[in-house]
């Protein structure tokens, strides 16, 4: 008996609209013995076939949908077309030519859940993070190593969502060699230091890449305050456009010394820089309490909500940390603020930095809205795959 999973009348709604997961209500039935990120078919309650994914008996999301074409096997050579694809999606993009770190492969939304692809120079970090991403872990190296014979892969599946599947954290080498780390990227014209092992995420934060750029137009002869700056890249970015002065505010002593490095390896003026340990929630307050201000605040925190219950927790620490921005902003200053919690959508978002405005006592106008670069693709059928919102704000 082939393994198969058959749905509650109902549930095919998703799946004949092309969404890629199958949630463990949605489930009438499972036929046979499929095991941790065996391949299933997928059934409507009427028998008719919708699709062919990866079983995960642990996780909610019992199912990812690996196609919707029931002529296509899931093995290597889907793996292969899959890859290529969106290999030439991003060879596509404007600018492709001038960055050596970019998203290969961003799961749903190119077609492989779970799996998430960067390459950094020649090196391709992936992180597996479901129960068929894990089963086909081999698969995948072998095909990446005859598509990229010249790059070294590294693992970053060190991550507790893993546990929601049933799996491990787990990182390493999986090919290769890896170069000395940290090492670095070029990026719109700058170099940028990245370490794939210690690193956040796969190494660095390539979905801001864009909004990086962004930010600079706003830098020139500016006093600039870097929030939650990590290793620096909006400081980098605001010194080379020309900041009077760059202020990269972080928690991480390690991650400000590397910011440091960036500044100096792209010849920029450290006179201009200052790097500052300090937990940035305390520290706004402590800039307000001192009468200290700024033409120009990036607000880029991590993931406040990791779940649903998080979130009313999420939205009273995003309205802090605006409202507190904006109290130490000048007059007609700009706001750059982020969120990249995906349960956080753009219309709630944009409420709390409105909220945060009132609150502050002072008058905001969106001047553009921000998001996460191409190369971290949504899938018209995904709309998860949309995490990254920002706002720029002129401040009153």
């Amino acid at each position: 008996m082939q393994n198969s999973v058959v749905l509650v009348k109902g549930r095919e709604k998703s799946l004949l609209r092309r969404h890629p997961w199958v949630f463990s209500k949605g489930i009438k039935r499972v036929d046979g013995k499929p095991g941790v990120g065996d391949t299933v078919e997928i059934f409507a309650h009427d028998g008719r076939w919708l699709g062919r994914g990866a079983y995960s008996p642990q996780s909610q999301i019992r199912v990812r949908v690996w196609t919707f074409n029931q002529d296509e096997a899931v093995d290597a050579r889907m793996l292969r077309r899959r890859i290529e694809r969106a290999q030439a999606g991003r060879d596509s993009l404007p600018g492709a030519g001038s960055v050596t770190g970019y998203r290969l492969v961003a799961a749903e939304s190119d077609g492989l859940p779970g799996i998430t692809i960067d390459r950094f120079n020649d090196v391709l970090v992936c992180q597996l993070l479901s129960a068929g991403a894990d089963a086909w872990r081999d698969t995948l190296v072998a095909v990446l190593g005859e598509l990229y014979p010249q790059c070294a892969i590294y693992e970053r599946s060190d991550v507790d969502v893993r546990k929601k599947e049933g799996l491990q954290p787990t990182s390493g080498l999986l090919r290769g060699e890896l170069p000395e780390q940290p090492m670095a990227i070029e990026e719109n014209g700058l170099k940028l230091l990245v370490n794939v092992v210690t690193g956040h995420k796969t190494g660095y934060y390539l979905d801001q890449r864009d909004n990086r750029l962004a930010s600079s137009r706003y830098a020139k002869d500016q006093e600039v305050l870097n929030c939650f700056s990590y290793t620096g890249g909006f400081g980098t970015y605001a010194l080379n456009a020309g900041a009077a002065k760059v202020v990269n505010a972080d928690v991480s002593a390690p991650a400000l010394a590397l910011a440091r490095q960036n500044a100096e390896i792209n010849g920029l003026d450290l006179s201009r820089a200052e790097f500052v340990e300090a937990d940035v929630f305390k520290l706004l307050r402590e800039y307000r309490d001192q009468g200290r201000s700024f033409d120009v605040i990036i607000l880029d925190p991590p993931k406040f909500a990791d779940n649903k219950a998080q979130l009313p927790g999420a939205c009273r620490g995003y309205k802090d940390i605006n409202m507190v921005a904006m109290q130490i902003l000048r007059p007609g200053g700009v706001l750059l603020t982020y969120s990249c919690s995906g349960l956080m959508d753009a219309s709630l978002f944009q409420k709390i930095v409105a909220d945060a405005a009132v609150d502050a006592g002072r008058e905001a106008q969106i001047l553009e809205r921000l998001s996460q670069s191409p190369d971290h693709p949504i899938g018209s059928a995904f709309p998860e795959g949309f995490y990254l919102k920002g706002l720029a704000l002129r401040v009153w």
